[in-house]
């Protein structure tokens, strides 16, 4: 079974996370909600508490298929500031495991070079921060082992996606009927 770690950090946009954790969950894939923070409960950019279920400390990098980092101000920001969790970012990146990122999330890739001659994708206003990518407006693009979403209405595309990339197209296909999505 494949797995999935979300990392969650203090103003983190809840839907962005959720939405893309809800897809690959239906669709049999092991998702983990990580707090970077000490507390298993993380408080989104619109006040609303979520549970993790484990802390940065718990992640087992070796063994993870997905390591995704939704946006949100200012969960963006303290994703990036969380140096333990750039750090094991690059190398997962290096060992050639997908990172992914939606919204402002693709920022932090940016500041940790995983971008570096990447076509990627952010929320408006971010573009400056996706350093050594290519940007594209397109709503979720995948380029090599770096999947990113422009945004909260591109979040269940961004889940069809990684659903597609760790299982098949026909498993995403599936997940995507079973959600009445036809939409796109």
């Amino acid at each position: 079974m494949a797995k999935v770690y979300a990392f969650m950090a203090p103003g983190m946009e809840e839907v962005e996370c959720l939405a893309v954790a809800d897809v690959l969950i239906r669709g049999g894939v092991e998702v983990n909600l990580v707090s970077i923070t000490d507390s298993l409960e993380v408080v989104s950019s619109h006040k609303i508490t979520v549970k993790a279920d484990c802390l940065l400390k718990d992640v087992d990098w070796e063994n993870g298929d997905v390591f995704f980092l939704p946006g949100g101000l200012p969960g963006a920001p303290n994703l990036a500031a969380c140096k333990e969790l750039g750090e094991h970012l690059v190398q997962a990146y290096e060992a050639g495991k997908r990172v992914a990122a939606i919204c402002a999330g693709p920022s932090v890739l940016g500041g940790l070079g995983i971008l570096e001659g990447k076509t990627a994708t952010c929320f408006p206003g971010f573009e400056d921060k996706l350093t050594g990518a290519e940007y594209t407006r397109q709503g979720v693009v995948t380029d090599g082992n770096v999947t990113t979403a422009r945004g909260l209405g591109y979040a269940l595309d961004l889940g069809l996606e990684l659903l597609k990339l760790l299982d098949s197209p026909e498993a995403a296909a599936k997940i995507k009927a079973a959600i009445q999505y036809d939409q796109v």
